[in-house]
């Protein structure tokens, strides 16, 4: 095991044309994160295991936080953020002690979540259930990001993604400010973890929500990772792959802007194309 328990060595046999060599590989190390929240009473605490993710190890109290803020467990990112607390019962448990005053939906604690991609529940009660869950307005004037600067995001994407580099097994979210300065990036195996843990990280230093800042993902823009961006209130989502169009149909709904296929030189802007102008 390597940097900080998140590599593994592994022997492979590899092969170069008609030519195999024993060696070792680098692999990028999965396990298991489940996330607890704590609820202290009179002489007593509750705790409910919420759910159960796999994940790279590392920032685990990050996406703990993020997971709980994106699904919308818990409001008031600035207050939640100066009154938590989070232990480690376990190096694969991650537990968020509320204080007494902050208010939790504690049938929500005891549900499976449902906003995945193979959940089957229709477009229009996923993305009511986010009205529902509620969001920071998204600002009307700003940002607005030269489509040069656009295109070289992905260039500084990927020289920030040192495990990347290393084992080509992680997905990667990262948030930029409208100068294409990178604020937080996260690496996991799992998209929607890289996403929660960006978000937590905000959350930790009570900077959400995040008006002025732009998520780029490495993957594809699916309604998972467009549901979480904008709970953070983070009015422009970029991948350099594919949206999906149930994520199409919340952005048109909300007013974010959303970029596809992203790259050096090429970019599809599906919604909200106003915040993308020309370099003229």
């Amino acid at each position: 095991m390597g940097q900080d328990g998140v590599l593994k060595g592994w022997p492979i046999t590899g092969w170069q044309r008609e030519h195999a060599r024993l060696r070792e590989d680098v692999v990028i190390v999965e396990e298991p994160l489940e996330i607890q929240v704590a609820l202290p009473g009179e002489g007593t605490t509750e705790i409910f295991p919420v759910a159960v993710t796999m994940r790279t190890p590392g920032h685990d109290e990050e996406l703990a936080l993020g997971f709980l803020y994106t699904e919308g467990l818990i409001d008031d990112p600035q207050r939640f953020a100066r009154g938590l607390r989070i232990e480690r019962p376990s190096p694969n448990e991650a537990r968020v002690i509320l204080p007494p005053e902050i208010r939790i939906d504690r049938q929500r604690l005891t549900r499976h979540f449902y906003i995945t991609s193979s959940c089957g529940v229709c477009g229009k009660a996923a993305i009511e259930a986010v009205f529902v869950q509620g969001f920071p307005p998204l600002p009307e004037e700003e940002p607005v990001i030269p489509i040069g600067l656009l295109y070289d995001l992905p260039r500084r994407l990927r020289e920030a993604q040192v495990l990347f580099r290393r084992t080509g097994g992680l997905h990667a979210a990262a948030l930029f400010d409208p100068e294409g300065r990178l604020l937080y990036l996260r690496e996991d195996v799992g998209r929607h973890n890289a996403v929660d843990k960006v978000i937590g990280a905000a959350l930790r230093e009570g900077c959400l929500p995040l008006g002025r800042a732009l998520m780029l993902v490495s993957g594809r823009a699916g309604f998972e990772i467009a549901q979480k961006t904008l709970r953070a209130g983070i009015p422009i989502l970029a991948a350099l792959g594919a949206p999906s169009s149930l994520t199409l149909e919340l952005a048109q709904a909300v007013g974010m802007t959303v970029v596809g296929f992203l790259r050096e030189g090429g970019a599809n802007i599906y919604t909200a194309p106003w915040r993308i102008r020309s370099a003229q």
